[in-house]
């Protein structure tokens, strides 16, 4: 039978050639049609690229203010959650009996428990009808919390309104901000009233500062964005990453400063801001946006809340400022890039004819196939079609028939290593000395573990183990010397110069028990017996290069580090014969190692063809 191969004028090509006569040259062809093209081509995808990107970049504007918005608030529905938590579970404890209100000892240990984990909540308070009970104090931020009884109407009268609201109320409330003298600063309450059935027994109150609520701003916020709260409806400051510089200008008629007071130069100014249209960045009709001039002249953005649903009934909405150029920069470099790319179209239409060749698809994918031949990925190379130009079709013809010459001898010589010569440079590799690491595997046993199999059967095993070994050298980098009936040997540090090759090497040999392991427990479930290997690995200086004759040369190396590796592996047998995998190493790779490999000192061993003994670890893995 006649052989087909990758080009075949006879038989592959025989329908789709096209005669003579009938070829065109490459010159006058491109020349001719490819000027008449460039202006339409560029012109519309200057076009397309300028209204599709410009939606693009208003587009993820507008998600990137969303992602921070819901960022900031996530941040702070955190903290209040813990406190809606707490007093949810007061309630639910309450109901069931197993918090009495006129236990005041076992109402404290309550209350301290709940504070301790809550750095954002300054304080706890738990009253029964008549404004009678317990508070807990978080004090002077110093870790100690303080409490004991309390009565609202003479002690902390300033709570009484609030007591009497959560009277006439089941649910849950948080409090407009109020000022307290005696702690000399501004504090949000959450209310939880406490009913036995239908009648009001009592109340939680949790006193959010807002001191705490400022440390969240400042935990979210960054050198260039700062998180702020601002209350609903007014222009009035909650919290404010530098709002405890002006803590002490709360008063009881002002607990909480009106923006232009706050010690923010930019924020300052924000009624000032003029706003900005929503649709210029795609941005939510539920955001405002505003735009100023920071003291140091540069342009910052405002985005504010309308109004916040999610922070779990708390009345704050929150804001944030950045610079601009976090939505302005993006369409400005748009601007200029429309503005380039015109300019460009310009220059292609008079170059046209000169870089008719270079543009041309045909030659675009000779030039795509000849990179992957040339990295060695024959595999996905498919043969060039036929052309009605003439030079085209004779380079069609020479690629595809060198294609099918390279497909056979790639199954010969190894893929890696021709990579890694070209990837240096250089097409041969004269012999040189280096400090080389090699790896000698072996299965233990294959003798009487292959006499049951047919040779078909013998031949699979053994292609499967190797395929297993040698993913793990080509994972690692090792170059693969030489498949011995079911052995390997390899190297690392050859033809590539590496300052650590011990390191590869060992990582290779683990993950060779890996996959053995891995393996094994396939075969024992498929009731085979499992695979024993060994491995040796030995570092030292050898002679590396092409060696051979010149018609027949191998790049390999050769040395007493060679029969060394080769030694440690045949030790195995000596050192744990019943192992699934015994991996022996020479001190020389062993003292390279990192801490991350488990290593286990074996002693000095005498090796076959060794006057010195060797020192002998064995690597866990």
């Amino acid at each position: 039978m006649k052989e087909i191969s990758a080009y075949d004028d006879t038989t592959h090509n025989r329908d789709v050639t096209v005669p003579a006569r009938r070829k065109l040259f490459i010159t006058p062809t491109l020349a001719s049609v490819i000027g008449s093209f460039v202006l339409v081509t560029a012109a519309a995808i200057l076009f397309i690229q300028a209204v599709t990107s410009s939606e693009v970049v208003r587009r993820m504007g507008g998600e990137l203010v969303d992602i921070g918005m819901d960022a900031a608030e996530t941040a702070f529905v955190e903290q209040l959650h813990a406190i809606t938590e707490t007093a949810e579970f007061t309630r639910l404890t309450y109901e069931r009996k197993e918090l009495p209100v006129d236990d005041p000892d076992l109402i404290l240990s309550y209350l301290y428990g709940a504070l301790a984990p809550m750095e954002q909540v300054s304080f706890l308070v738990l009253v029964d009808e008549n404004g009678e009970g317990v508070d807990v104090d978080r004090g002077d931020a110093d870790g100690k919390l303080m409490g004991g009884n309390v009565n609202l109407a003479k002690e902390i009268p300033i709570l009484v309104p609030l007591a009497e609201r959560a009277k006439k109320q089941s649910g849950a409330f948080w409090s407009e901000p109020f000022y307290m003298p005696n702690r000399e600063h501004t504090y949000y309450v959450f209310v939880r009233p406490l009913h036995d059935g239908k009648t009001y027994r009592g109340s939680l109150m949790i006193g959010m500062s807002l001191d705490r609520m400022s440390e969240i701003t400042w935990h979210v916020s960054t050198d260039d964005i700062t998180v702020f709260l601002m209350k609903e409806g007014s222009d009035e400051i909650v919290a404010h990453p530098d709002l405890h510089k002006s803590f002490d200008d709360l008063t009881a008629e002002m607990p909480l400063l009106n923006v232009d007071r706050l010690p923010d130069a930019f924020l300052a100014g924000f009624k000032d801001m003029p706003r900005v249209k929503n649709e210029s960045f795609d941005i939510s009709e539920k955001l405002a946006v505003y735009s100023g001039t920071a003291p140091d002249g540069a342009e910052r953005f405002v985005i504010l809340e309308q109004k916040n649903e999610n922070l779990l009934g708390l009345p704050v909405r929150i804001g944030v400022h950045f610079p601009a150029e976090y939505l302005s920069q993006p369409l400005k470099q748009l601007l200029m890039a429309l503005l380039v790319g015109g300019g460009l179209l310009v220059l292609s239409l008079l170059g046209a004819v000169l870089l008719a060749r270079r543009i041309a698809r045909p030659v675009q994918r000779a030039s795509v196939a000849a990179r992957e031949v040339a990295g060695l990925n024959l595999s996905t190379v498919a043969p060039l079609p036929s052309s009605i130009i003439r030079e085209l079709d004779d380079l069609s013809k020479g690629f595809n028939a060198m294609l099918g010459g390279l497909k056979a001898f790639n199954r010969y010589v190894p893929g890696t290593l021709v990579r890694k010569l070209l990837s240096e440079g250089r097409a041969d590799a004269p012999p040189e000395e280096r400090e080389v690491a090699v790896l000698f595997t072996d299965i233990a046993g294959f003798t009487s573990a292959s006499e049951g199999m047919t040779a078909t059967e013998t031949a699979a095993f053994v292609n499967h183990h190797l395929s297993l070994l040698g993913a793990e050298i080509t994972k690692e980098g090792g170059t693969i010397d030489k498949y011995i009936g079911d052995s390997v040997m390899a190297f690392w540090g050859a033809p590539e110069r590496l300052e650590n090759p011990a390191e590869p090497a060992a990582r290779a040999a683990i993950g060779m028990a890996r996959a053995i392991r891995e393996d094994n427990i396939a075969r024992v479930a498929r009731g085979e017996a499992p695979v024993r290997i060994r491995i040796g690995l030995h570092m030292g200086p050898l002679v590396v290069g092409d060696i051979g004759a010149p018609e027949r040369v191998n790049y390999t190396v050769i040395g007493d580090t060679v029969n060394a590796a080769s030694r440690l592996e045949s030790l195995g047998k000596e050192i744990d014969g019943d192992a699934d995998v015994v991996i022996l190493v020479s001190s020389e790779i062993a003292k390279r190692l990192d801490s991350s490999i488990e290593q286990e000192a074996i002693g000095l061993h005498k090796v076959k063809g060794k006057s010195a003994a060797v020192e002998v670890v064995r690597l866990r893995g």
